[in-house]
């Protein structure tokens, strides 16, 4: 059976990307990009869906990689 597509051009391959930039318009504006240490960190949790619970996990194991060092030094302040 002959290809119904095929009309004897030839054409480039198509090239999916999946990439979502996750970046804000402001991150950008302050010179953020996925290539600097501040930047990768908005753009790893920009890119984190609330749909799959894997991402519930790492966003929040980063909110505690973030709190517990800040409660820890204000504990320490008030003992």
């Amino acid at each position: 059976m002959a290809d119904p597509i095929d009309d004897g051009l030839e054409r480039e391959p198509v090239l999916h990307f999946h990439h979502i930039e996750a970046l804000p318009e402001d991150a950008v504006r302050m010179g953020l990009d996925r290539n600097t240490q501040e930047g990768a960190m908005i753009g790893m949790a920009g890119s984190l869906s609330a749909a799959k619970a894997s991402h519930r996990i790492v966003a929040w194991l980063i909110l505690l990689s973030l709190t517990v060092p800040l409660l820890m030094t204000l504990a320490r302040g008030l003992l």
